[in-house]
């Protein structure tokens, strides 16, 4: 049977196209056709078809004044759709909310994208605010951080070791450091259910896998900014992320529970 060449040519498009729409970032509202070129390694010829296109689909918006570009609307519906329609989501985030305030730190869930963890739900506590800030979307590496090392935890080993190569191609200077403290994590992980992490001056990170369901792993954590030694502040915030994947996983097991009957 002849390979259907065309079907070819609308798949690498998609892909080229999606490409593009990665392109932006948090911080980088506006970009030309030059400057998604040098971001996506595609050609100029085939960046100036594909932004078009997704001008035309309504996923990108033209600035013809300035011959830049920038996320259409479209693209935060999407996203809107996406967190509404999380079975997950609508069921722990009143959780994690509660949590966030009670035991005043941040709560976060997550899921991977890539090279990236990104926070499906995050409620940040602060002290001189009576609402806790809602940051989804937010990106964060996957080997530096206590939710990716969650992530890369729950994977199959072959998954796993996709993942390594990926790291080793990004951080070839760091990668035998980085893969050493990652395999520390995993040992927390298995000795004790979660890892600890300060990636960041001054911010101590917890985090655990959700197991639940289909598909990728989902992984959630704790957050304080704390002075205080990682292994310390870890033991104060362990017990409490525990409990709330405790409460998680039952009333999503509930959920599920009140579906099927």
């Amino acid at each position: 049977m002849a390979a259907d060449h065309s079907y070819d040519s609308l798949n690498r498009s998609l892909e080229r196209g999606i490409a593009i729409l990665r392109a932006f970032k948090p911080g980088v509202a506006d970009l030309g056709n030059a400057e998604i070129a040098e971001r996506t390694g595609l050609a100029k010829a085939t960046v100036s078809r594909l932004t078009q296109t997704l001008v035309n689909g309504g996923l990108l918006q033209r600035d013809p004044g300035r011959r830049v570009y920038r996320l259409a609307p479209a693209v935060l519906s999407l996203a809107h759709a996406m967190r509404l329609s999380s079975p997950m989501l609508s069921v722990v985030a009143p959780l994690l909310r509660a949590e966030a305030s009670r035991r005043r730190v941040n709560v976060g869930l997550a899921a991977a994208d890539q090279d990236m963890m990104v926070y499906l739900e995050s409620f940040r506590y602060h002290p001189r605010l009576t609402h806790r800030t809602v940051v989804s979307g937010q990106r964060i590496p996957v080997e530096l951080t206590s939710l990716g090392r969650a992530y890369l935890w729950a994977l199959e080993p072959s998954a796993r070791e996709r993942e390594y190569a990926a790291i080793a191609k990004r951080r070839p200077k760091n990668y035998k450091r980085l893969i050493r403290e990652i395999e520390r994590s995993f040992t927390e992980l298995d000795k004790l259910g979660y890892c600890a992490v300060g990636w960041q001056p001054g911010v101590v990170a917890v985090a655990t896998t959700l197991p639940f369901g289909a598909g990728e792993p989902h992984v959630m954590n704790m957050s304080i900014g704390s002075v205080e030694p990682l292994e310390e502040a870890s033991h104060r915030l362990a017990p409490w992320l525990l409990d709330l994947k405790r409460r998680c996983l039952n009333r999503l097991e509930h959920a599920v529970t009140s579906e099927l009957s």
